[in-house]
């Protein structure tokens, strides 16, 4: 976005334009069109009037913000020609309704909240969604327990301590952030890809490398709303997948995913570009599995069109940081869910099953499957 003398004034006020992600946070870019010879710190509250001017100076100086590039100081001053690049995390709602929602929490201090997102839930209010999200649940939660609050960093988005994101039907490991500090931390971890995220994919047909890179730009679907798409033109961005297979079983892999960047949907559309749609993933060519897609009649009980998975068998088993405050490495997993755990274990107790050796990988799928789901 460039800053030019329009009615709003030398300062500019028109907002800036948002790049969010599910792995990331909201991101702003500013470009001087003439000499202003302002601090930056009046510059960015002029540009982003609905952060404090103390907030934005600890955004300074945790170095969420650069200028072509560079740490600068709250007081340095804008010429022509320079960039202002700022991470800047999503805003909340001040009336942020608490609901009383079962939230997994895998760890709790006084920076920061680790949880396992459930399936079928979305991580904050928007669009016609204002209610029944992780956030309403979460506002509850620290309502109940007295454990502090959600970060504030504005009041006009409804996403307090939001600092990435899952899609509604994937489950797994999230961060949380509680309070400005820690939020902006975590943040900039997130946006310099300091983070390590690897996930659990179960997908269609037999992978094949065993492990790749998958470098293939993303944007949205050109005709279908609501879907991204590979795309070669202007409006795709770099995209960066890399897998590694775990477990084959002829009709269908489970492969571990790691992230470099973190687009809307990477996954699910990188691995349905070539050919390996995520099962259950419907709105990417996957398909919703019973048992008799899994088992032969001689080898299933009961009702064989019981639903075994009915949305993306996608999950975060892993999230790793550097914590805010105590600077320690830090690393959570979260065991699979009960549908993906049952499919996994009917597929080996099928047969044959496969386990390249496969260098690189990070998860023990079995210690990630409850009891009743390790299967041999």
């Amino acid at each position: 976005m460039t800053d030019s003398a329009g009615p709003a004034g030398p300062g500019g006020a028109a907002e800036p334009a948002h790049a969010s992600t599910d792995d990331g946070p909201a991101h702003a870019r500013f470009t001087l069109q003439r000499d202003l010879r302002k601090r930056l710190d009046k510059y960015l509250g002029d540009r982003i009037p609905w952060l404090s001017r103390t907030s934005l100076q600890r955004l300074i100086a945790e170095s969420a913000v650069t200028v072509n590039g560079r740490a600068p100081k709250a007081s340095t001053k804008l010429r022509k020609g320079d960039v202002v690049d700022v991470i800047l995390p999503p805003t909340p709602s001040s009336d942020l309704p608490a609901e009383d929602i079962p939230i997994a929490i895998l760890h709790e201090d006084d920076d920061l909240l680790i949880v396992d997102k459930h399936d079928d839930i979305i991580v904050h209010p928007a669009r016609g969604n204002q209610s029944g999200t992780l956030i309403n649940g979460l506002a509850w939660h620290l309502r109940q327990t007295g454990g502090g609050s959600l970060s504030g960093v504005g009041a006009d988005q409804a996403r307090p301590g939001v600092v990435h994101r899952l899609d509604r039907h994937t489950t797994g490991v999230m961060v949380v952030a509680k309070n400005e500090t820690a939020h902006w931390r975590l943040g900039k971890q997130f946006e310099q890809r300091r983070t390590r995220k690897r996930y659990l994919a179960l997908v269609h047909g037999t992978v094949e490398p065993t492990t790749d890179v998958i470098d293939l730009p993303l944007g949205k679907h050109p005709t279908i709303k609501h879907r991204n798409a590979v795309r070669w033109d202007d409006t795709g961005k770099q995209a960066v997948t890399l897998y590694r297979v775990l477990e084959s079983y002829g009709d269908f892999s489970l492969v571990e995913v790691e992230l470099r960047t973190g687009r809307t949907h990477q996954i699910r559309v990188h691995l349905s570009h070539l050919g390996w749609p995520i099962a259950g993933d419907d709105l990417y060519g996957g398909r919703h599995i019973e048992v008799r897609d899994i088992l032969p009649p001689d080898q299933s009980e009961g009702d064989r069109r019981r639903p075994l998975l009915q949305r993306q068998a996608l999950h975060a088993a892993m999230l790793g940081f550097t914590h805010p405050t105590t600077e320690k490495d830090v690393e959570f997993q979260a065991m699979l869910p009960q549908d993906m755990a049952e499919l996994i274990g009917l597929l080996r107790s099928r047969g044959p099953v496969h386990r390249p050796a496969t260098t690189g990988t990070v998860l023990n799928v079995d210690a990630l499957l409850p009891p009743h789901g390790a299967v041999e």
